[in-house]
């Protein structure tokens, strides 16, 4: 009985021991990915509240604040295959007013190896982007009109532009969210989602262990120039209703964004 005893105590220690080590392995064989996020006007870190730059249009315009979502991040490999990695909601808001939004941790269970490029949503698809997803502020307070479609902002981008012949600076919204299109009537006829997916389109190598951080740069003077030139004297400061107006900013918005990677 005693010999039975032993053996069985051995060989549940044995078994803890393989367990622990399997643990130990298959957390080590794992690395972590860190977003940081920016924002600069042609090449410069941006100067919010001060009326100096001119986009493409020739309109001159400050910038006052930002906020918007991205979400859905997918990795890919060489090959075509696919990795998700997901947070809770694997959506991040990010403020310029609220610098601790520019850093997310965003996963520190990657796979090691080589990818191919990084693609995520700017904004929250239509599966997730549903009145009450959030109950806090400040991503409560990016609501968007039930009117209009409910859910929440992509973005709004907030700040001043000079009408042409004109001196007083006035505010705009370029506030992109579901847009609406209309009856003749002025009844909504039906809802057209403006999220869009970016491509950061880097290949990169992560080791076993490594710390990956990639700065995801809103190169802002894009929204309003490529493809499309955005002219305030045409379409106005607020684009909250016109989907001519948000479709502009949906195509330019998918060459906004550029990356730097760096590693430790």
């Amino acid at each position: 009985m005693i010999r039975i005893k032993f053996l069985i105590s051995s060989l549940l220690l044995a078994f803890t021991g393989i367990f622990l080590f399997s643990c130990t392995k298959n957390n080590s064989d794992s690395s972590t990915i860190v977003f940081t996020f920016s924002h600069t006007v042609d090449g410069q870190p941006v100067q919010f509240d001060t009326i100096k730059y001119i986009n493409a249009a020739g309109n001159q315009y400050s910038v006052s604040n930002i906020q918007y979502f991205v979400s859905d991040f997918k990795f890919w490999k060489h090959d075509g295959t696919q990795l998700n990695y997901t947070n809770p909601q694997d959506i991040h808001y990010v403020d310029t007013d609220i610098p601790g939004t520019f850093t997310w941790n965003f996963s520190n269970n990657i796979i090691p190896g080589d990818y191919d490029s990084i693609t995520f949503n700017f904004g929250i698809d239509t599966l997730k982007n549903k009145p009450g997803l959030f109950s806090t502020t400040p991503e409560m307070d990016m609501s968007w009109p039930m009117m209009m479609g409910g859910g929440y902002h992509y973005m709004k981008l907030n700040g001043k532009w000079i009408p042409a012949g004109g001196t007083e600076a006035l505010p705009f919204g370029v506030h992109l969210g579901i847009g609406q299109v209309y009856n003749a009537d002025s009844t909504i006829n039906h809802y057209v989602q403006n999220y869009f997916v970016v491509k950061l389109d880097k290949s990169f190598t992560i080791l076993n262990g490594q710390t990956k951080t990639f700065n995801i740069n809103m190169n802002i003077e894009k929204w309003f120039k490529y493809p499309y030139v955005y002219n305030f004297d045409v379409y106005g400061g607020s684009i909250m209703g016109n989907q001519e107006a948000q479709n502009i900013f949906k195509k330019n918005g998918k060459f906004v964004f550029s990356e730097s990677i760096s590693s430790r």
